[in-house]
């Protein structure tokens, strides 16, 4: 009896130790060669904590990567249903269309909405490329009040359904490429604005929030890019930080990409290439940044760093501001606290911090986007000649006594 007992013992510590191997398995296929020495290096893990194990699995593997699934269908009619009543909202106020175009990068056709004063200029209208965030997410019906602010203000608008957004079936779903061809497909909107003739395409910008301000700040922190200025509003900016912030389940949407291919210990130079905080010194043109500090997608804490990267790097460039605790907007908290928006998405519900900072934008555009014509010819002569900025000081440089 006694004997039976050890061995029924036995059986039990061999299947548990076999449980815990099937575990640990998917772990050491994420890592399979531990590192030899250092901190750590080379011991062996007993994984003890199954449910634990795998709640921090994030695969790496393309194969696993997830698609829309069973919401294809329903994001298919919640795209649709936009397109319904964007062309609605838009009918005697704006031109609206659903157009295509093919993204440099691939040839991928990328779909898009267009904006576009009723009434065209003789001297051409100013463009904006405005990108949509929340990555797996599509160009929302919620916009419309600041799509018609744009549009009365006389700018054409494009707002591009880069590669993984939602609402075009699960294989466009799937093509998520995070910081990488994704930005490629945002810059080919100016390939369809080239084709209007009443687009100046010498007054082009690009606006982004959130995911949209990711890719915003890639494009104008790209050389050769053709936007004059951009705007990045709340910005996702350091996918590293992000990543390890948000914890596997949000890793799990990108580690298995197949530009990626990894969390960023095992990829650091590609997650570096595509985390904007760390290309802030290729910035050209102005841009525009302003971020919450109660924002609770892109925490503050991840925000800061490039707000303050852009305050030592580019201040001739970078016009920031951090917004202290403002009202939230939809769906809680201040990331979306200048998206505020009436229950019929209607109107915009504007607090005290969405008024300044659209005051603030728009002012940016119009200063930063306004006509070659009208800007002088000595606009830059200052920096050379103090002269021509006051005119009390001789051409010497040197104030008269």
């Amino acid at each position: 009896m006694k004997r039976m007992l050890v061995l029924a013992s036995l059986a039990a510590s061999l299947a548990a130790s076999l449980a815990a191997s099937l575990v640990a398995s998917p772990l050491l296929a994420q890592n399979p060669t531990p590192p030899a020495g250092g901190r750590g290096g080379g011991r062996t893990v007993v994984i003890t904590d199954t449910a634990r194990a795998r709640a921090l699995f994030v695969s790496k593997a393309p194969a696993d990567l997830a698609g829309c699934a069973a919401q294809c269908d329903a994001q298919i009619k919640a795209r649709m249903a936009n397109d319904s009543t964007y062309e609605a909202r838009a009918k005697g106020v704006a031109e609206f269309k659903k157009v295509t175009f093919k993204s440099r990068v691939d040839g991928l056709e990328i779909p898009a909405y267009l904006f576009a004063p009723l009434t065209k200029k003789a001297t051409k209208h100013a463009a904006l490329v405005w990108v949509h965030g929340g990555v797996h997410s599509t160009w929302g019906t919620d916009m419309w009040p600041f799509v018609r602010d744009a549009i009365d203000r006389g700018y054409v608008v494009i707002t591009p359904n880069y590669r993984g957004s939602t609402g075009y079936g699960d294989d466009f779903h799937r093509k998520i490429d995070y910081g990488g061809k994704e930005v490629d497909d945002a810059l080919s909107s100016v390939d369809y604005l080239k084709t209007l003739p009443y687009v100046d395409m010498d007054r082009l910008g690009m606006m982004g929030w959130s995911h949209g301000g990711f890719i915003t700040a890639h494009n104008l922190f790209r050389d050769g890019q053709p936007f004059r200025a951009g705007a990045a509003i709340v910005p996702v900016t350091n996918l590293i930080f992000r990543l390890s912030d948000h914890g596997p389940s949000y890793a799990r949407d990108y580690a298995a990409e197949e530009g990626i291919q990894g969390l960023p210990f095992e990829n650091v130079e590609e997650y570096i290439k595509r985390s904007p905080v760390f290309q802030t010194e290729n910035l050209k043109v102005p841009m525009l940044v302003h971020v919450a500090t109660n924002d609770c997608d892109v925490f503050f804490r991840e925000d800061q760093q490039f707000v303050y990267t852009l305050r030592a790097l580019k201040p001739d460039l970078a016009e920031t501001k951090i917004y202290i605790n403002p009202p939230q907007g939809g769906g809680g908290c201040g990331h979306t606290f200048s998206r505020r928006v009436t229950k019929d998405g209607l109107s915009r519900d504007d607090s005290p911090e969405q008024i300044d900072s659209w005051a603030r934008t728009w002012t940016f555009f119009e200063w930063n986007l306004r006509p070659l014509s009208v800007i002088r010819k000595d606009n830059q002569e200052w920096k050379k000649n103090p002269a021509v900025a006051s005119p009390r000081v001789p051409a010497t440089g040197v104030p008269p006594r």
